[in-house]
């Protein structure tokens, strides 16, 4: 008997008839079998071709556990932050996965990521009528995100390209009911939120998953075979709106100036009736107290009154008739040659003499002169 067959007896043992050596290699085996067989549903059976089918069949279960586990690791994988996983079931929409490590069925289940914090654009340029008949050539831009991966995944075939059709029905909407002015000029802040209220409503209703961000009206103008006359009748409006402004600037300066003005005219004419009314008042008041002083001595009053009305009317006079007593003669005195004659003294002499003193003078020479005259009348 061989010494590795059982039932072999302590003489046939090559370790020496020790029970406690290592156990044998073929009854290793299979017990191995015969628990994947078990497992697998396998049969048991004597004899050598037995064995050779049992050890098949274990290799065939080795390998397909290892086939199983990765299969398994295969189906791991992570999901970033800025991304979601659409997940298909046997070509049938799933669910939605968020951002982590996430693990689907291979084979069995499809995850397609799509990233929904990009911003992506697209741009569009076209001529179009206009509401008043004319034609513009019209550029612009549009920036979108994805709102809904699964819409944008599963429910329009091919998302980008239907967004341009979109993009170029509504901005021919929205200009062709706008006027030409509106379009090149003021009005392209309104035109860009109009189309993009408009493209937003036809994306919606196309469940395109797509979420519009901004529109931008990069450039609008009229036809290069008409730009410059185009461009003429640009600076002429300009023109109109800058004398426009220079006008209601110059209104905006004069029209204070005037308001000022008349307010002062009004203050001074307020003023001047004030002045007259209280300079009558004063004159009345002075009235009443000269007639009263009147009535208590009437001849000084008058003699006052006389002598303060040849002052008042003399006092400007240049020239003084002097009435000599007892002579047919009247004198006639130089005031103004005597103050001209004094001015070029006081100059060459550096002297200044009294007013008094000087009319003291010519009374003096008044007198000497009159009593000559007298004289020779005798």
């Amino acid at each position: 008997m061989a010494w590795n067959e059982p039932g072999g007896g302590k003489d046939n043992d090559p370790w020496g008839g020790n029970n406690q050596g290592p156990p044998d290699l073929d009854e290793a085996l299979k017990k191995l079998q015969e628990r994947l067989n078990s497992l697998f549903g396998g049969k048991k059976s004597g004899g050598d071709s037995g064995n050779d089918f049992h050890l098949s069949a274990g290799a065939l279960g080795i390998v397909a556990v290892l086939a199983v586990v990765v299969w398994g690791l295969f189906g791991f994988y992570q999901v970033d932050q800025q991304e979601r996983a659409v997940v298909l079931r046997l070509g049938v929409y799933h669910e939605t996965v968020m951002p982590g490590l996430r693990w689907n069925p291979p084979l069995v289940d499809e995850v397609n990521k799509i990233n929904v914090t990009k911003v992506r654009g697209i741009a569009s340029r076209g001529q179009m009528l206009t509401e008043d008949e004319n034609i513009v050539d019209v550029a612009l831009s549009v920036q979108y995100t994805v709102s809904s991966p699964a819409d944008f995944l599963l429910k329009v075939k091919s998302p980008e390209l239907s967004l341009e059709h979109a993009l170029e029905s509504s901005l021919r909407h929205v200009v062709g009911s706008s006027k030409m002015d509106q379009v090149i000029t003021e009005g392209r802040e309104q035109i860009a939120i109009d189309t993009q209220q408009r493209l937003q409503g036809y994306l919606d209703t196309y469940q395109s998953g797509i979420l519009v961000a901004k529109v931008n009206i990069e450039d609008a103008q009229a036809p290069s075979q008409v730009q410059d006359a185009f461009d003429d009748v640009t600076r002429a409006k300009e023109d109109r709106e800058r004398l426009k402004n220079e006008a209601e600037a110059y209104a905006n300066g004069i029209i204070p100036e005037a308001r000022g003005a008349a307010q002062r005219q009004l203050e001074e004419a307020q003023a001047y009736k004030e002045q007259v009314v209280a300079r009558a008042q004063g004159e009345a008041q002075r009235f009443v107290n000269l007639y009263d002083e009147y009535r208590k001595a009437p001849r000084v009053t008058r003699e006052r009154l006389y002598i303060d009305a040849l002052e008042a009317m003399y006092s400007d006079a240049t020239k003084v008739m002097v009435d000599v007593d007892g002579g047919n003669n009247m004198m006639y005195l130089p005031l103004d040659k005597l103050m001209d004659k004094s001015a070029v003294t006081r100059q060459a002499v550096g002297t200044e003499p009294d007013m008094r003193q000087l009319t003291d003078k010519v009374i003096e020479q008044l007198r000497r002169d009159s009593q000559s005259s007298r004289r020779e009348g005798r």
